[in-house]
Formats: structure tokens, C-alpha cells, sequence
């Protein structure tokens, strides 16, 4: 779950830190030199705890875990509060999507954190015998999580649990997009969190920039394309490895034969959940004509059953997060092509936009154009799943890919045929929320994973230890000279 095309975690506007600028050789004033002395001061701390091993005993993260566990149970209702005020969240989306969430993740990692710690045993093969080898996973130290304002709860703590899972320091950078929950959060890891291990900086882009000056172990960044390559420029300058969790426009293909009824609440559902602000929301629908006519009234009915009739009343439907949004988002509106929705009833003073169907839509309209990241479903036609995989597989590499079909051939063929950070069959939105399943995506989409084990596994380094007693001295085999039957077995050992 990032930020769309047209903004970020640290606002679109952010420049490139790496970049040639000829005003960074200005003298910084004096608020810029107290600001970089702070930020550096954080990060020395963290630093400082971390190479103390501080982070490093099971015992200590599992008390942090619990730390934050119960913080997140005692500041709920200002969470919520937050969530509402930024986002229009209903405290049932709250729960369901944000916090619920995050203590699914705590509660899972806490419990196979013992087992996930434990070395792993590796074969070494005859020619070391005997010796034993066996993978540790060990704390990368000191990170950076640059969050996202979209699902500003889920994806800023989420990260954090793996962070402190796998031992080590975290500097948290929320998301100024989304003030109050900010603000919130700030006060939950400030109140409840040891800061030898957490701090939080809050701020824009001169405090982002700041902080992808530092050298970090591993920066955590969701958002999109544009600042992930600024993200991954700075910590190519300190080797920093990232995770970058980024978008693209996810696709959703229902084929014919498919439970229309079922297949359209599932997508509505997933569409317009936090008002279509979802990286892995389907983000436009194909389908050969026939299926498009018959799955309209469906699309239609599940947004009036969804939404009560009337998506500006109802408690469980969003708002978009900023006027910038919601002006971008209805830009990318034809209503010349609307069926349910439109520009007509959107609420700029409110930031509100009805849940949106867009028809006879072209691969060259606007809203084909960038990630939609809005309640906005453009509806296109293809000739079957020959032209949906073409089609897919012609743009970048989507976060999430969706298919309802009653095939499994059919099925079977957009998992081996198209490359998608995941693959969703019959379902939306809700395999991401899923402790047991990695998220990440693939190409443009991001890189690298997290949740449960995996999120454990990229904030830890996998470290080969190896064994050999000194006696008996069987590596005398390849020492040189290489002469008579040394030579012979040695060949034989390596064909």
C-alpha cells in the first residue's frame, strides 16, 4: 500500500538529494544547521544503543513487541481519531484495515520469533567433512522506515515490528501528508517505546533530506517510482540496501462464466476501500464486451449496497486526503463516460468524490495515463485472456494482479504468463493483510518483501557459520603440490 504517482511520503515536491544543485553549496542558515545537528544526534544515538547490544537478546525484542503492542491497544482511540480527521476512516476501517492489522503482526511475530531466530543447519558436502554449517540471522543495525500517508498506521508500524524483530534500531519518518495521524503516532512511539531502540522524525522534505544524508543499514521507503529512485540514489552513496514498496496500476480481468454478483462486490470492495487510496487497489477492469454488459448492474447494485446510496452519508466510505488530490483525481474523470459517479456530486470543501464506474474507456485516456489512486474504475474491453495478458504484460510490472475466472487453465495462465508483485485469484485487497503471505512487488513495483517471516528475513543479514576441527587435518587433500594420486582424487571429487 504506497502513495500514488503525484505524491509521496515526503510530498512530491521533494528534490533529489544526490542531485548536482548549485544552491546546496550556499551557507545553510541556522535553523537548517540545528535541524541536521538533531537529526545526526538521532541517528548517533541509535547507533551508539546498537553497537552496545542493546537490540540484540530474543527477550528485549519480544518486550519491545509487547511495548508496542499494548501502546497501540492504550492509544487507539487517538489512532482512530487521527485516521478520521486525515482520511475520512470510519473507526470500523480503522480497525479493520490499519490497526487490526498491525496487532495481527505483532501477535505472529511474537509468536515464531524464538523459531524464526534459530540457526538454520547447511550441508557442506563431502569435501569439508567433517564440519558443520548453519545459517544465523542477525540484526542489519541501525534503519530508517519512510511511510506513506495512505494507510499511515498500518504502514509505518508494520515495518517497525519486523525492524524490532529482527533487532535492531529504527528511525520512523510518518507522513506529513496525513498531519494528525502523525502527530499520533509520534506520541505512541514516544510514550510507549524504549528510544534506545525507536525515534521518530517528523517533518517534510528538508527533514527527509536530511535524514537520506545519513548512512543507515537498511532504509525501508513506501511510495512511488519517483522518490524510490531517490531513496535508492542516496543510499547507493553508503551501500545502504533498501526494501522499496512502490504502485503501478494494478489490473483486474474477469472472465466469462465468472459469479458476476460475487465478483462485483469483491472488486467494489477493494476499489473503493480509503476511498480508492490503495497501491494495490484494482486500479481499471478488462473484459470481453458481453462480460462488461452483464457485470455493469452488478458493479452498480454492489456500490449502492456498499455505500447505502448515498457514498456522501455513509460513515464507511473516505475522503481524499488533500485538496491536491482531489483535484488530480478529478481531472482524470470523463463524465461523458460515467455510469454511477462523476465530477457532478465531488465536494472539493470536503474532499469527496463518489465511488466512480468510467465505461468505454480508451488505453490512451488520461486515466489510463498514471496510477489513479482515487475512487476512479475505468472499464475497458478486450477480446478475452489472450489480449488482458498482452495488455498486462505490455505495461510495467503491476504490485497486484486480479483475475476472477471459473477456469483454472485460465488461471493458471496468468500466474506462468504475467509477473506481478502478487497474484490475487477471485479475491481484492485482502491477501495483504495476511501475516502468512510475503508482500512486495516486482520491477517498477518495488523490490524486496515484508510480513511475518519475510519482513523478519530483510531486516536481518543471513550469516553462513562454518566449523571444522583442526584435527583430524583432512583439508590436506588441496593443499598443493597438486602431484600423483592427490591429483586423481581431486579430479574425481570435482567432475
Amino acid at each position: 500500500m504506497s502513495n500514488d504517482a503525484q505524491d509521496t511520503a515526503t510530498d512530491l515536491t521533494a528534490p533529489d538529494p544526490t542531485a548536482a544543485d548549485p544552491a546546496a553549496t550556499d551557507p545553510a542558515t541556522p535553523a537548517e544547521d540545528a535541524l541536521r545537528s538533531r537529526i545526526r544526534a538521532e541517528v548517533t544515538a541509535l547507533r551508539e544503543s546498537f553497537d552496545a547490544g542493546t537490540t540484540r537478546p530474543l527477550e528485549a525484542r519480544l518486550a519491545q513487541l509487547e511495548a508496542l503492542r499494548r501502546g497501540l491497544r492504550r492509544e487507539e482511540p487517538r489512532l482512530a481519531r487521527a485516521l478520521a480527521e486525515d482520511l475520512g476512516k470510519s473507526r470500523t476501517e480503522s480497525a479493520l484495515t490499519e490497526l487490526g492489522v498491525v496487532s495481527q503482526e505483532i501477535t505472529h511475530t511474537m509468536k515464531n520469533l524464538r523459531t524464526w531466530q534459530k540457526p538454520q543447519r547447511l550441508p557442506l558436502g563431502a569435501m569439508l567433512a567433517p564440519a558443520t554449517g548453519e545459517l544465523r540471522r542477525e540484526p542489519l543495525g541501525t534503519t530508517l522506515i519512510i511511510a506513506p500517508w495512505n494507510y499511515p498506521v498500518n504502514l509505518t508500524l508494520s515495518p517497525l515490528v519486523a525492524a524490532i524483530a529482527g533487532g535492531n534500531t529504527a528511525i520512523v519518518k510518518p507522513s506529513e501528508v496525513a498531519p494528525a495521524t502523525s502527530a499520533a503516532l509520534t506520541h505512541l512511539l514516544r510514550t510507549h517505546l524504549d528510544p534506545a531502540w525507536v525515534r521518530v522524525i517528523e517533518g517534510a522534505v528538508e527533514e527527509t533530506t536530511i535524514l537520506l544524508e545519513q548512512r543507515f543499514d537498511l532504509i525501508f521507503y513506501t511510495g512511488n517510482g519517483t522518490v524510490g529512485r531517490i531513496v535508492a540514489r542516496a543510499a547507493a552513496e553508503h551501500l545502504t540496501p533498501t526494501v522499496l514498496e512502490l504502485g503501478g496500476k494494478s489490473p483486474v480481468f474477469v472472465d466469462e462464466g465468472t459469479d458476476l454478483a460475487i465478483t462485483a462486490r469483491r472488486i467494489v470492495w477493494g476499489k473503493f476501500t480509503n476511498a480508492g487510496q490503495t497501491c494495490i487497489a484494482p486500479d481499471y477492469l478488462m473484459a470481453t464486451p458481453r462480460t462488461v454488459q452483464r457485470l455493469l448492474p452488478h458493479l452498480r447494485k454492489a456500490v449502492r449496497a456498499l455505500y447505502s446510496g448515498r457514498p456522501e452519508r455513509s460513515l464507511d466510505y473516505g475522503r481524499l486526503v488533500s485538496t491536491k488530490h482531489f483535484d488530480r483525481v478529478l481531472a482524470l474523470i470523463d463524465d461523458n463516460k460515467t455510469i454511477c459517479g462523476g465530477t457532478a456530486d465531488a465536494d472539493r470543501e470536503t474532499r469527496f468524490i463518489p465511488p466512480t464506474l468510467m465505461t468505454e474507456v480508451g488505453w490512451d485516456d488520461a486515466v489510463m495515463g498514471e496510477e489513479i489512486f482515487g475512487p476512479v474504475l475505468p472499464i475497458l474491453t478486450v477480446s478475452g485472456p489472450d489480449e488482458a495478458i498482452a495488455r498486462i504484460r505490455a505495461g510495467e510490472k503491476p504490485l497486484t494482479a486480479y483475475v476472477f475466472s471459473p477456469r483454472r487453465e485460465i488461471e493458471e495462465r496468468f500466474a506462468e504468463e504475467t509477473s506481478s508483485g502478487s497474484l490475487a485469484l477471485g479475491l481484492t485487497l485482502a491477501h495483504v493483510g495476511t501475516t502468512g503471505m510475503p508482500f512486495g512487488g516486482v520491477g517498477e513495483s518495488g523490490m524486496g518483501a515484508y510480513h511475518g517471516r519475510t519482513g523478519f528475513e530483510a531486516f536481518t543479514h543471513a550469516k553462513p557459520v562454518v566449523k571444522k576441527p583442526l584435527a583430524p587435518d583432512t583439508l590436506k587433500l588441496v593443499y598443493p603440490p597438486y602431484t600423483g594420486l592427490k591429483r586423481r582424487l581431486l579430479r574425481r571429487l570435482f567432475r
